[in-house]
């Protein structure tokens, strides 16, 4: 990213303001922040600080937390972004719509869906507690929508600016709850639709050779970043295909053995199919 010419940054905490305030217009506004908009340079702690900052400001507006996001799931996204870690966002209630909700195009900047292995956590898991076992902790499993919405123009962004924008988190979608015990994730189809038009197919072994491994290096970033897991939490355990951009109409991903989750592209209000939801 280009430095801004000329600006004069004091404070790390005077850089998570201004990014986390910066982000958050864009998202309110559904406007993104240009190419030419001064950013300050970012490590990748202040990255994480500007996220949490960018929370803080949508949770004092009466969101809660539902859970945790995970990103560059796949080795070969991992390798693109020259790194060798997952990252990881946050979800609140505000981003969640229920299944065969109405996603309100027209609220968003260039939205982009892909196919996702949501986990239910079912007890509180203290990250902090070395000897926590997550896998254990894991009540329910289901299909999901993820709809991500890069805050930067042409979602064009390095590793710090993804993580400061919450990994571009904007809305998921969640279907049937499954027994962890009655499924079968290793290397299944997953097929993303647009009404009869196949967008993207793949397996779950993109997600890291299977989701469940996904699951402690969870827990080795979360408990870094202080990070918290309460009972009934989501976790989006990341993509099996490539996101593709939302369309006005409806779209569908299908995990099999896991069965569909389901949402509708619109512009505009959402109308009586709604966007709220919760689990």
């Amino acid at each position: 990213m280009n430095a801004a010419e000329g600006r004069h940054v004091k404070t790390p905490g005077t850089v998570v303001a201004q990014v986390a305030e910066l982000l958050d217009t864009a998202q309110q506004s559904a406007t993104p922040v240009g190419t030419a908009t001064p950013w300050p340079q970012l490590d990748l702690d202040e990255a994480y600080a500007s996220q949490a900052a960018l929370i803080a400001r949508r949770l004092a507006r009466g969101e809660r937390g539902v859970g945790l996001k995970l990103g560059f799931t796949s080795e070969a996204k991992m390798r693109q972004m020259g790194v060798d870690e997952l990252i990881v966002g946050q979800l609140t209630d505000g981003m969640q719509a229920a299944d065969g909700a109405a996603i309100d195009l027209s609220a968003l900047i260039h939205p982009r869906v892909e196919p996702e292995v949501a986990f239910l956590v079912g007890a509180d898991v203290d990250l902090a507690d070395p000897d926590v076992d997550l896998e254990a902790a894991i009540t329910g499993v289901a299909p999901g929508l993820e709809i991500i919405d890069s805050r930067y123009d042409g979602f064009q962004f390095d590793l710090p600016r993804v993580v400061a924008d919450n990994t571009s988190a904007a809305k998921f979608v969640i279907g049937p709850w499954h027994a962890p015990d009655e499924v079968d994730l290793d290397d299944v189809p997953v097929i993303l639709r647009a009404g009869d038009e196949v967008l993207a197919e793949g397996t779950t072994a993109a997600i890291l050779g299977h989701p469940l491994r996904t699951l402690p290096r969870l827990v080795a970033l979360g408990r870094r970043l202080g990070l918290q897991l309460p009972a009934g939490s989501v976790v989006l355990a990341g993509a099996a295909t490539e996101a593709v951009p939302l369309r006005p109409g409806p779209v569908n991903a299908e995990v099999a053995g896991l069965g569909t989750v389901r949402a509708v592209g619109v512009q505009g209000s959402a109308g009586p199919l709604g966007e709220g939801g919760g689990r």
